[in-house]
């Protein structure tokens, strides 16, 4: 991985690479039969549709064939550290791996949001303190098998989330706007076409299926945000933060969407698919 001068992988860093992993998403998580999957799978159990050479046999039909869910999945570059720098020069895929990949994928997550918190500049009053986080963070997910099984990961989330929230709270104080809380709100298919969010506080919010249409997200805090079918067309997200790209992916969208530097747009969005 490219690091930083402190160390610690950059926002480019923390994406999957399947190239370079033993396809352990595919096997370390479980899901269930809904509109996301096309059928049940435990958790240590390898999809069907994984090949022998640890690619998805499907990848290029993945919602077609009903796996949509595969297509908004990203380990934030988890898979590809677990296989070739956790376990060594490992050259195939074990159980043990699949069993701490979850936790380094979370640790990435957290790592991700603790980067992008110090590109925030109304925040620099916590960056010492967010900047130690990621240090911390970076140096626990580089730990060994054993050293990663035996970590206490709520607890490390608990104070990461401490120093995220202060920072969001600096960051959205400086949008002028309204700042709605809409923290871990429930908006279900909610109609918000043309609503003004700026700066608003979406951490946690259920926005599955609600009509975002023209909406001005502009410096909102989307952290946790389930976006999942949420229309987001001709919708302003600029500046929005904590935003991640299976959020993005997994909401609609189009070519007036205005998305922040962190996320892509995804093809699916102008495909028609």
């Amino acid at each position: 991985m490219r690091n930083d001068p402190a160390g610690v992988p950059s926002l480019g860093d923390l994406r999957g690479d399947c190239a370079r992993c033993f396809g352990l998403c595919c096997v370390a998580l479980p899901f269930a039969a809904s509109a996301d999957f096309a059928l049940d799978k435990e958790a240590g159990r390898p999809c069907p549709h994984l090949g022998g050479d640890d690619r998805c046999t499907i990848h290029a039909r993945l919602r077609p064939s009903g796996f949509t869910g595969c297509t908004v999945y990203d380990c934030f570059g988890a898979g590809q550290r677990v296989s070739r720098v956790t376990f060594g020069a490992a050259d195939r895929r074990t159980d043990a791996m699949t069993e701490v990949f979850p936790l380094v994928r979370h640790l990435h997550e957290l790592l991700w949001y603790l980067t992008e918190a110090l590109t925030l500049p109304a925040a620099r009053p916590v960056h010492a303190g967010l900047r130690r986080m990621r240090e911390r963070t970076e140096e626990l997910a580089a730990g060994t098998p054993g050293e990663l099984a035996a970590l206490d990961l709520a607890a490390h989330r608990r104070e990461a989330d401490g120093l995220l929230t202060r920072a969001s709270r600096l960051a959205r104080a400086a949008v002028r706007g309204p700042r709605q809380d809409r923290r871990r709100a429930d908006l279900l298919g909610a109609r918000l076409r043309g609503a003004d969010l700026r700066g608003a506080d979406l951490r946690g919010a259920c926005l599955i299926a609600a009509d975002l249409t023209g909406a001005d997200l502009r410096g909102a805090d989307l952290i946790g945000a389930d976006l999942r079918d949420t229309d987001l067309t001709d919708a302003d997200l600029t500046g929005a933060f904590f935003l991640t790209q299976p959020q993005v992916t997994a909401a609609r969208g189009s070519a007036g969407t205005r998305l922040p530097g962190s996320v892509s747009r995804p093809a699916h969005w102008t495909a028609g698919l």
